[in-house]
């Protein structure tokens, strides 16, 4: 595999997930987790809590910059012993997670579509959305150099998107409509801890993707230096851009029209646009939306999908999935594998995706790696850092409590949900290495 992704592709890469579906799907949700604008505190403990977890990625995938991830983190940090067993169940919580997640965009491009084909049903929607998938799949069905352009090409269409969202909310900004807090907003409670977790999960889901290029890490150009700068760029830019298009849309578009949500969710960014500059123009901007929705899933599925092949590569997953293509020299099998099941996932509820997305992986994968970040510091002090975490440890122990609190917020059924998923796949780890040993 080649290393061609430098700075501007691998910032361009992780941009365009964290800005693709998110923002322009979720901010009904955000507000209805606290029943108005108060919420956005919500979107900055989640900023919190990912520039702090940034740092562990950027050490993490400067002194590892290979395929996988968050895979090669786990199995190389905690050793013969218990690395194999961890890194198992990062690609068993992945299988179903990073599908789930992809599986969000194509739902949200359903929902943006409805607006230009009113008439659409629920089920209609749900099979463009499907059929775009079919669309990523034959997109990234390539080698790495075309892709690496590709990506720049969707990353400056969601630029476009993203500066008309904030132009036309800086000319129209209303602060009584954006500050308009019900009487209750800011009484701490037991309900208000709850809220704003529900209202912190929905940010971090926004924020998903600034790590995206430690899974090409064998396609990354110097990247001890290239892998930190693209993860705390990409999150100190969306940041604020994310505060802007939040207030662009809530300082014109009340939030009691949207609040509570309902399902399908309303595609508030075609009604802001619409309300300021009329349908036909709204009409066009949801065209620029749509191909945001595509930059992000596109990303998503080519991150992933280099992460069973990596395991593949390891022995420790399916043989046929470190197979590269002939000629393109890419994991095809594993993309067609990751596409396929996020193409199964878009029928489900939007909020039934995410819910399942966030519940495993903030247990397996942020807390997981925040550990090996701890233990490599411990036990391989030889190991080559070309970039370490800043004031560590602080932004380690900030980075676990906030998984923690998000974790412990959440409803019990979701708890029992991961603990059940994540005991069996404990369950299948011991049963698969009875049959196949490891090497």
């Amino acid at each position: 595999m080649e290393r061609r992704f430098g700075l501007l592709q691998a910032t361009a890469l992780n941009m365009s997930n964290m800005l693709g579906a998110g923002p322009f799907i979720t901010i009904p949700l955000l507000m209805s987790a606290m029943g108005g604008p108060q919420a956005m505190l919500g979107w900055v403990l989640a900023l919190i809590i990912t520039l702090a977890d940034g740092l562990v990625w950027s050490e993490l995938g400067a002194a590892m910059p290979h395929s996988g991830g968050t895979y090669g983190y786990l199995r190389t940090s905690f050793g013969k012993r218990w690395g194999p067993l961890m890194a198992f169940l990062f690609i068993w919580q992945l299988i179903i997670s990073g599908p789930l997640e992809i599986a969000s965009g194509y739902i949200g491009f359903g929902q943006y579509l409805r607006y230009l084909w009113p008439t659409a049903t629920d089920f209609e929607t749900k099979l463009a959305g499907a059929g775009i998938g079919v669309v990523v799949i034959f997109l990234l069905y390539r080698q790495i150099q075309s892709i690496a352009k590709l990506t720049v090409s969707l990353w400056i269409g969601v630029l476009v998107c993203i500066v008309a969202v904030i132009a036309t909310g800086a000319m129209h900004f209303d602060a009584r409509v954006a500050s308009d807090f019900p009487p209750d907003a800011f009484q701490f409670s037991w309900g208000f801890l709850l809220g704003l977790g529900a209202a912190s999960r929905v940010g971090i889901y926004d924020y998903l993707g600034y790590y995206d290029v430690c899974y090409i890490g064998d396609e990354v150009k110097n990247p001890g230096r290239v892998i930190p700068r693209s993860v705390m760029l990409s999150l100190f830019s969306v940041a604020l851009i994310y505060m802007a298009v939040n207030l662009s849309i809530i300082g014109t578009v009340s939030w009691r029209d949207f609040v509570p949500a309902a399902d399908p969710l309303p595609p508030i960014a075609s009604i802001f646009m619409e309300k300021i500059h009329g349908r036909g123009i709204a009409q066009l901007f949801t065209v620029l939306v749509l191909w945001t929705i595509v930059a992000c899933v596109f990303a998503l599925l080519l991150g992933y999908s280099r992460i069973p092949y990596a395991a593949a590569r390891d022995g420790n997953f399916f043989k046929p999935f470190a197979r590269l293509h002939p000629t393109g020299a890419f994991p095809h099998l594993s993309l067609l594998v990751i596409g396929g099941l996020s193409i199964a996932f878009t029928f489900l509820p939007l909020m039934t995706v995410i819910d399942a997305l966030l519940t495993t992986r903030m247990a397996v994968q942020f807390i997981g790696q925040i550990g090996a970040l701890i233990w490599l510091r411990k036990h391989r002090p030889d190991l080559d850092r070309p970039f370490r975490m800043w004031l560590y440890p602080v932004p380690a122990f900030v980075a676990l409590v906030g998984w923690l609190y998000l974790i412990g917020t959440q409803s019990a059924q979701q708890q029992l949900y991961a603990l059940v998923f994540l005991m069996g796949g404990v369950v299948c780890y011991v049963g698969w290495r009875k049959v196949v040993p490891q090497t």
